[in-house]
């Protein structure tokens, strides 16, 4: 199932960085970073590109369709956030929002992949976790390009927030982080996890401390650094589901170390351990009770 959705992940992302191109060639010409990108560069045509594009939707189709029938409803609904996004810059200064609602979509996936549905009280505030996060990352990315955004007419929150672009940051990092715990708190995650947890927390905190938002290479040396969050919550999610499967193994009693008793005196069976047996023989209610 790992394997599955990490190809998934790969093919839909660049599904999507495909559609982004796509709508966004004209801007790119504009934009000193993204003007050597293949079609702004012009060294590929508009159909060259759809052809691309059919071919990663046709293999991210084929991973969809292994999976349960409530899953491929769900990731294909998946599709119209993938298309829309690029547009979002055009008409809204919160794309970013839209593509935090896109890329996430994958909280609500595998639960419903390994589940066969969403436990919303789990999935849904690690999905509006990791859209806090995509908002954190994707507006010091759009600070790299905000000033030839703003000749172009290209809106993003980056422009939005401007001067108070770390008190926006602060904010969504606490609704991350708050998210995450929920998260956890509904699925019993163990101590792994909230360590991870609390690492993000350090790690986003010094990342926002230290952004200067005017010096895009900082932009972009902050952004590449939220891989080391994924890796956190990755890790700790791993560990914590292994230490909540040797904690319930330790809690289990195996069946075949364990007795059955009837009480006469009150009519009802006892599962007891064999250790508990002999203490039980030797108390003065151990006449009214037989083994079974």
């Amino acid at each position: 199932m790992l394997s599955l959705f990490g190809a998934g992940a790969i093919l839909m992302r660049g599904a999507g960085c495909t559609i982004n191109d796509m709508w966004d060639q004209d801007y790119d010409k504009k934009v000193a970073r993204t003007a050597s990108r293949p079609l702004a560069a012009g060294d590929i045509s508009t159909f060259q590109s759809f052809v691309f594009l059919g071919g990663q939707l046709s293999l991210a189709l084929c991973v969809l369709l292994c999976l349960n029938y409530y899953s491929i409803v769900l990731g294909a609904a998946s599709l119209s956030l993938v298309i829309t996004y690029p547009l979002m810059k055009r008409v809204t200064y919160w794309p970013q929002l839209v593509l935090g609602l896109a890329f996430n979509w994958g909280a609500l996936l595998g639960w419903s992949a390994i589940k066969g549905s969403c436990e919303w009280s789990v999935c849904l505030p690690l999905y509006l976790a990791g859209v806090m996060w995509t908002l954190i990352y994707d507006t010091i990315y759009a600070h790299q390009d905000k000033r030839d955004d703003i000749l172009i007419g290209v809106k993003s929150t980056a422009l939005q927030f401007n001067e108070d672009t770390k008190q926006w940051l602060s904010g969504f990092s606490a609704a991350m982080l708050l998210g995450l715990c929920m998260a956890g708190m509904n699925c019993n995650q163990t101590f792994p996890y909230y360590s991870a947890v609390v690492a993000v927390g350090a790690h986003l905190a010094h990342q926002i401390y230290t952004l200067d938002i005017d010096k895009p290479e900082d932009c972009w040396k902050k952004f590449t650094s939220n891989r080391t969050v994924g890796i956190l919550l990755f890790v700790g999610i791993m560990l914590g589901n292994l230490w909540k499967r040797q904690d319930s193994e330790k809690e289990e009693e195996p069946l075949e170390n364990s007795l059955y008793v009837r009480d006469d005196s009150q009519e009802r069976a006892l599962l007891l351990p064999e250790a508990s047996l002999q203490d039980l023989l030797h108390t003065s209610v151990s006449k009214k009770i037989k083994v079974i």
